[in-house]
């Protein structure tokens, strides 16, 4: 039986902590992103084949964005010392964030406008942005778990 060398074991500073951090980093990252990835895609019956991205499928599109770069804006805000009061948990105003991105994209899943009816079938970007909201619940539920 051999054992690995204790040298290559590597720990994250702070603990599991630091997971939630890199995990809502990463999450509010996708979520940004992917909100200029194609929402809806199709064609008609002659010509090109037309994709939709969620910045132009109107408020709720850019509101994703936004709400992507307030969960990045809280973690860097956050690595740069500056701190919500004690009062008001991080991992609370993340899990709020992830809530009300995921209500947004899921009225944008569920009920296409009829403004982009060439393109009515959904594209991967309305997935990863699901995803992402998702994740961004899930990593402040991780990041919650250890400040209690």
């Amino acid at each position: 039986m051999s054992r690995r060398p204790a040298d290559r074991i590597q720990a994250m500073p702070g603990g599991m902590t630091a997971v939630g951090e890199r995990a809502t980093w990463i999450a509010g990252l996708v979520l940004s992103i992917s909100a200029f990835t194609d929402w809806y895609a199709g064609s008609g019956a002659v010509g090109p084949t037309i994709g939709v991205i969620g910045w132009h499928t109107g408020t709720l599109g850019k509101l994703v964005f936004f709400i992507g770069l307030a969960v990045i804006a809280l973690v860097a805000l956050r690595e740069a010392g500056i701190e919500l009061p004690p009062t008001v948990p991080e991992s609370l105003i993340v899990i709020a964030l992830g809530s009300l991105s995921t209500i947004f994209v899921l009225i944008r899943l569920i009920s296409i406008p009829d403004e982009f009816l060439p393109a009515s079938g959904r594209g991967i970007g309305i997935w990863i942005s699901l995803l992402a909201s998702l994740a961004v619940i899930g990593a402040g539920l991780l990041t919650a778990s250890e400040e209690l």
